[in-house]
């Protein structure tokens, strides 16, 4: 049986645990927070949660469980069989990733933990922000889901990369990441929704 290890807080631990549900694997849930202890490198080698454990080893960093899981439970499918429309996808998730969540996490810090923040991080991370939001504006299709007509990876990437990036827009720049775009406001009301997203987010609010 696979075995997700990591914690409910973490927001790709989440991520992946929707997957899992979408996809209907069977798997048992590890309790494990980040760690730098020589035991939990062996299993993901930057101390990061989650990592999923298989008969084989395991794998850690959320696009590799997610590719794994694609081939190993095909059906539904988290991403396009054609090979642009996967392009496309892909590229949208590396967008989310990297030009919205990741930038917002320079202020994770001074958001939940009281750390200071400079001004001059602060500035650099809203214009930074703002050409992400821009760059991901020009992918977005939302018709409903993110990347078009269905459910793909993109979306979970989407609810729990802007989960984060919102609440720490909210808490450090008073502000809402999303102002500005109503359609993915709409869009992450719906895939609140979705019984996969509803089941992980139902099980941390219990």
């Amino acid at each position: 049986m696979l075995k997700l290890h990591g914690m409910s807080r973490s927001n790709y631990y989440s991520l992946i645990k929707a997957a899992l549900l979408e996809k209907a694997v069977i798997f048992e849930e590890v309790a494990s927070p980040p760690s730098q202890d020589s035991d939990y490198l062996g299993k993901s080698p930057m101390g990061k949660v989650p990592c999923l454990e298989t008969d084989l080893g395991f794998i850690s960093e959320s696009y590799a469980i997610l590719d794994y899981l694609e081939i190993l439970q095909p059906e539904p499918a988290l991403f396009p069989a054609d090979p642009f429309a996967r392009a496309k996808i892909i590229e949208l998730i590396r967008h989310l990733e990297l030009d919205v969540e990741l930038v917002a996490r320079r202020a994770l810090p001074a958001a939940f933990f009281g750390a200071q923040i400079s001004e001059e991080l602060k500035d650099a991370t809203q214009t930074d922000l703002a050409r992400g939001m821009a760059a991901v504006a020009r992918l977005i299709k939302c018709d409903p889901f993110i990347g078009g007509a269905e459910f793909t990876a993109a979306d979970l990437y989407a609810f729990y990369t802007f989960g984060l990036a919102r609440a720490i827009v909210a808490k450090v720049f008073d502000a809402d990441l999303l102002e500005g775009h109503g359609e993915l406001g709409e869009l992450l009301d719906r895939l609140s929704e979705r019984p996969c997203i509803h089941k992980v987010e139902a099980a941390k609010a219990a």
